[in-house]
């Protein structure tokens, strides 16, 4: 059996003036937590090191440059990257990018347990909008901070595994998945920082859990996959962010879950062989695909 102990290091809210330092801090106890447990692997949420900054509309998008990463890792992150390397624990981390010739993703890494960056992830289904809504009690405008990803949706080897990134609304959709499925993904790391509050359709506010487990358990299932999917949760700069940070096993079963939105783990040790009781069962894809029939999915 290949197991692995994996953890999820929930984040409560950031305020629009915590410093990097203070959250890199933050993540640095979880994974003391993680560690003295055994774990190899610690997920942290999308846009760890900040708030949710595109929350709010500037005219000029350059003013929260100062919210963007430049370089990785650079002296804000450093201790994340030494603590990793002291306690002999890998690490997922999502933050804003800023490249050197100025484009701007929302982006996660991999990181192993020797503080080398192993894989890196730019987030493909952003949502929101890119124009100025001031009637929403908050804004959403991903769009306009941030470019689509141009890393398409990435697998790679790390800790005897095959693991695969995606980044919070991608979790919502199944192309995302079958993608990481089709290139051999056995564990799907991912963060997210998703409202309680949707201002396009309130009915659905009750949902906001259940769509988040549904997506994931529905995403491990069809696919074979493991998945360790980490949030920023809590009343951050008057939004409240759902918690719900989950491990879900390849049979969707949820193996762990976070218990309200503050600072905190969630760990299981999972086996990543078995991911071949779906992948060569029920979802044997070279058996029973019918790709031929799906090319409405693709076709312009």
């Amino acid at each position: 059996m290949r197991n692995m102990v994996v953890a999820g290091g929930q984040l409560g809210p950031i305020s629009r003036d915590e410093t990097k330092a203070s959250a890199v801090n933050r993540m640095i106890a979880l994974m003391h937590q993680a560690a003295s447990r055994g774990a190899q692997l610690i997920v942290y949420p999308e846009l760890a090191l900040t708030t949710f900054f595109p929350r709010w509309w500037v005219e000029n998008k350059t003013d929260f440059d100062h919210m963007f990463e430049r370089e990785m890792p650079n002296k804000d992150v450093l201790p994340l990257f030494e603590a990793s390397k002291k306690l002999n624990i890998a690490f997922h981390i999502g933050y804003a990018e800023l490249t050197p010739d100025g484009h701007r993703y929302n982006t996660a890494i991999m990181v192993n347990n020797f503080g080398k960056i192993i894989g890196k992830y730019r987030k493909i289904h952003l949502p929101g909008h890119s124009d100025n809504q001031e009637w929403r009690p908050f804004q959403h405008l991903e769009k306009y901070y941030f470019e689509k990803g141009n890393l398409g949706f990435p697998v790679f080897d790390a800790l005897d595994a095959k693991i695969g990134m995606c980044i919070c609304n991608d979790r919502r959709w199944p192309e995302t998945w079958r993608v990481l499925g089709l290139k051999g993904a056995e564990l799907v790391v991912l963060g997210y920082n998703t409202p309680l509050h949707y201002p396009l359709a309130p009915e659905h506010d009750h949902l906001q859990y259940f769509h988040n487990e549904l997506s994931i358990q529905a995403g491990c299932y069809q696919n074979g996959v493991w998945s360790v999917a980490v949030a920023k949760a809590g009343f951050e700069e008057g939004c409240e962010l759902i918690g719900g940070s989950l491990i879900v096993a390849p049979t969707g079963e949820v193996i762990a879950r976070s218990q309200g939105p503050d600072d905190q783990i969630i760990i299981a040790e999972i086996n990543l062989d078995r991911c071949q009781e779906i992948q060569e069962n029920i979802f044997n894809f070279v058996e029973h695909r019918q790709p031929r029939e799906y090319s409405l999915l693709t076709d312009e």
